[in-house]
């Protein structure tokens, strides 16, 4: 089933991946509730052999597509939800809502995977198996899969899992990952340093909270280097600093918020214990008192070795040595579909949509107001997704 006859017929559907696209683009949505993108691709696959599995915690949906035999099951994952930032593209089809835009490329991963839907449909009784399609909304740092999880939506539980993110800045066509931490866990922190606030101008009766702060942050930054290995991936940056409210007030209050990345449990909880010990210290030296608070985000996102194999070998026979990089170190953003990775095999792939002949070095990012995509590099798209299904239900993976 892996030649190039699978890759002709996702180019065979491309205009309908790329409408699709287009539609969702259009009306961005946020968060756990995505109805109109959700409506969007239910429409889209109207006329599929499909069942639908609906929660109540979000508005995502699993369809699934019983194959001619029996056999394994495989899940395919694509999320749905846009970031809360305003579009800078011009495009014909940019963003209709002020301040919400695709900049992460979700509406591609959306359209990918109706399209991978629509090319496995096809080879209904040719297949061994079950498959199951996952739409998820909330992956912006609202936890969608763990909501679907939790409703009871990955019920059983597959087999292996699989999914696809666009990176715009990698070269056209091109597939890459690698096993083990693909991506970082993401942890939120917010610490409040509180004395006593006063005139500005008799500082030596208050008790302020301003330096102590910059202290800290300073102090956090020499906590990562003098306390983990070098060669360890932590990350502890300051984002936000707030104290005051006019030029001659000292503050009462001063809070610091931002972000953590590790790629291991370990070094997850060291850093948690370090900030609140690192920020007791700080404030005791300058008389304050402390208040660390730390929201967890999603967890490492970790591949399984097997899952790379074949997602490799899939992508080669796509497009031959070349279709593949393997990817030297961890990425340090974070994907809520870790939470599907700690219960079953699998792995995440990029797919690189830099515009095809340009240097994809200088093109934009995700999470750029002005983020593009070439949209013909979406059959490569839908069709690795395919093929990571059909490999896995034909040979599973090889120990």
């Amino acid at each position: 089933m892996l030649t190039e006859n699978l890759l002709n017929s996702a180019r065979e559907l491309g205009e309908g991946i790329i409408s699709l696209r287009r539609a969702i683009h259009a009306e961005p949505e946020l968060g756990l509730h995505t109805p109109k993108t959700m409506a969007k691709v239910r429409e889209a696959l109207a006329d599929l052999p499909l069942t639908w599995r609906e929660g109540t915690s979000t508005t995502g949906q699993v369809a699934t597509l019983e194959g001619g035999k029996p056999g394994r099951r495989v899940l395919l994952r694509g999320d749905m939800d846009a970031l809360p930032m305003d579009e800078k593209t011009n495009l014909e089809f940019a963003s209709t809502i002020e301040g919400r835009m695709h900049a992460c490329g979700h509406d591609t991963h959306t359209a990918m995977l109706a399209g991978a839907a629509r090319l496995l449909c096809a080879k209904q009784e040719e297949i061994s198996g079950t498959i199951d399609f996952m739409f998820q909304p909330g992956e912006e740092g609202y936890h969608g899969a763990r909501f679907m999880l939790e409703d009871g939506l990955i019920d059983p539980l597959p087999d292996a899992a699989f999914a696809l993110h666009i990176m715009p800045n990698a070269p056209f066509g091109v597939l890459a990952g690698r096993p083990g931490p693909l991506l970082a866990a993401a942890d939120q922190f917010t610490i409040t340093l509180t004395g006593q606030g006063g005139h500005a101008s008799m500082p030596h009766d208050c008790v302020d909270p301003v330096p102590g702060t910059a202290a800290l942050v300073s102090a956090l930054q020499t906590m990562v280097t003098r306390r983990f290995n070098a060669a360890s991936a932590v990350i502890v940056t300051v984002t936000q600093f707030h104290a005051g409210t006019a030029f001659n007030v000292i503050p009462d209050e001063a809070v610091i918020n931002g972000t953590i990345r590790t790629l291991s449990k370990e070094h997850r909880l060291k850093v948690r214990e370090l900030m609140t010990e690192t920020a007791d210290h700080v404030a005791a030296a300058h008389g304050l008192s402390a208040k660390v608070e730390i929201v967890e985000g999603f967890p490492v996102t970790m591949c399984d070795q097997r899952a790379v194999d074949l997602g490799r070998a899939v992508a080669t026979e796509l497009g031959g040595a070349e279709g593949w990089r393997d990817l030297a170190d961890p990425i340090m953003g974070a994907e809520d579909f870790s939470y599907l990775l700690e219960k079953v095999p699998g792995a995440m792939f990029f797919l690189g949509v830099a515009n095809e002949g340009e240097d994809w070095r200088s093109c934009c990012a995700i999470h750029s107001p002005r983020m593009h995509v070439d949209e013909n590099a979406l059959p490569k798209g839908t069709a690795m997704l395919a093929g990571c299904a059909l490999k896995f239900l034909e040979d599973g993976f090889e120990d």
